[in-house]
């Protein structure tokens, strides 16, 4: 009876966050398209329910929510349908929808994306080979042979992602970043775009007054005789024109030495490099406003908190990009979260008595939880951004599974980096589900790619900040 309570309680969690990602879906990424394809939709929001319930299993597994064994084979249901979905079926759809797209393959779209499924089973299969990921007693069928190789992809995304972001954000938050931006700026960077779009336009009718002037020339030059003559003229004279007008250099307009005319492909070379400039204007000047509503709104309450905020996590970056480097240096894995450490080193500091295992697992579990939370956040933030860059109405069903592989890839190499924080006594059943995989290797993966990303990040920011003005002052 308990058994069909706690099932009951995971299918109708499932159901909401299947409903929270069927609407996500209609209402961000696919409200601009009137063509859905609903089987896209479907993956795409068993994807997300299946991965927040991983989430959800690791709370109950610290609350101690459901019987034991309903949680161990919930836990197992639903990693083997997470697998079969990132391994067989969203693969196989990109394949089919890639294939669809071309005319060529209409009639065996079917045979080709199951040539492109097994192309793609080859290489994830290899990806394996270079990385010591798995236990060698088990069987080439088990699910620790996919899961290993789903948890490097994921670590690795998940480490460029964290890297970039610890990064970013203490640079988006924080108003010390801010270039001072003024109104007079403001001004004379729109004064000078509204004088560029004055030259465009005034050179842009120098050259349709030269091409009308050549057309009526070449008429009364080249006047035609009889009915059959007067329709070349018609026919030779509209194409003539077109010709004329989408060309900026060519051999016929210099060989028309007419008096008076201007020299049109000097003109039109003019005009490209104002229109380039103008592009230029417009984006600084966009850029320019950005600055100033930031600059505005640091001045609010909210404002001056996120700029707290990014203290605070700019020390955090620091001390992360530290840690690896101390990790990767001496081949460790940390194994106390820096909750704990920091409660442990403040309790010995003070010499006070306090219960260090309980709170520092309870402030763990809610960092960890604002962590998951933040993470799913910024994630579909990021996944609509990057929809909307690319997709278009026949690429946009490739997009979204693309979207939900990457996904479903993140949240379960969340949860394999997330058990080496939990205490011993709530790791037994992840263990046991997840299998005897090399967790160590996952945690120095994640630390390597993290410091990688890091200082990437941490140099193209310098650089771009450091141009910024430099630009600025060119325009």
């Amino acid at each position: 009876m308990s058994f069909l309570i706690d099932s009951s309680i995971m299918v109708t969690s499932q159901v909401l966050f299947f409903g929270f990602g069927w609407l996500f879906f209609m209402r961000k990424l696919f409200k601009d398209y009137e063509v859905r394809q609903y089987v896209v939709q479907v993956i795409f929001s068993v994807t997300f329910a299946f991965s927040c319930t991983m989430f959800e299993l690791i709370i109950f597994e610290i609350l101690g929510v459901l019987n034991s064994s309903s949680r161990y084979f919930h836990w197992k249901l639903n990693l083997c349908v997470i697998l079969l979905i990132l391994v067989f079926m969203v693969p196989f759809y990109i394949g089919y929808f890639v294939v669809s797209n071309i005319r060529l393959l209409h009639r065996q779209k079917l045979l080709f994306a199951c040539v492109l499924w097994l192309t793609f089973m080859y290489f994830f299969w290899k990806l394996g080979d270079p990385f010591p990921i798995l236990s060698p007693k088990h069987g080439i069928l088990s699910i620790e042979q996919l899961i290993s190789r789903v948890g490097v992809i994921g670590v690795t995304l998940m480490a460029l992602l964290s890297g970039f972001g610890a990064v970013n954000c203490p640079y988006t938050y924080m108003s010390y970043f801010l270039r001072n931006v003024t109104d007079a700026d403001i001004l004379a960077l729109e004064r000078r775009l509204l004088q560029t779009m004055d030259m465009i336009v005034s050179k842009k009718k120098r050259i349709a007054v030269a091409h009308r002037t050549m057309f009526q020339r070449g008429e009364v030059h080249n006047k035609p005789s009889g009915f059959w003559g007067m329709i070349k003229s018609v026919t030779t004279s509209v194409a003539g024109s077109e010709s004329i007008l989408h060309q900026h250099t060519g051999a016929c307009l210099g060989s028309l030495d007419y008096a008076g005319l201007p020299d049109l492909s000097l003109i039109q070379q003019e005009v490209d490099a104002l229109e380039e400039l103008s592009r230029q204007l417009f984006l600084e000047t966009a850029d320019l406003h950005a600055t100033k509503e930031r600059i505005e709104y640091s001045k609010t309450f909210q404002g001056k908190y996120f700029n707290f905020l990014g203290y605070f996590f700019s020390i955090y970056c620091v001390w992360k990009i530290f840690m690896a480097t101390i990790n990767i240096v001496f081949d460790r894995v940390g194994k106390t979260d820096p909750v704990t450490r920091g409660i442990e080193i403040t309790v010995n500091y003070l010499g006070i008595q306090f219960d260090v295992k309980f709170w520092s697992q309870h402030i763990s579990f809610i960092l960890v939880g604002i962590i998951i939370v933040t993470s799913i956040r910024g994630l579909l933030i990021t996944l609509t951004k990057f929809f909307y860059a690319i997709s278009s109405s026949k690429s946009s069903n490739v997009i979204v599974l693309l979207l939900a592989q990457i996904m479903g890839m993140y949240f379960v190499s969340s949860v394999l980096l997330i058990r080496m924080s939990m205490p011993l006594e709530y790791r037994t059943i992840i263990t046991e589900v997840l299998g005897e995989l090399q967790f160590n290797f996952y945690h120095r993966w994640f630390d390597v790619i993290f410091l990688v990303s890091a200082l990437s990040s941490i140099l193209f920011l310098y650089l771009a900040h450091k141009q910024a003005p430099e630009k600025h002052m060119a325009l």
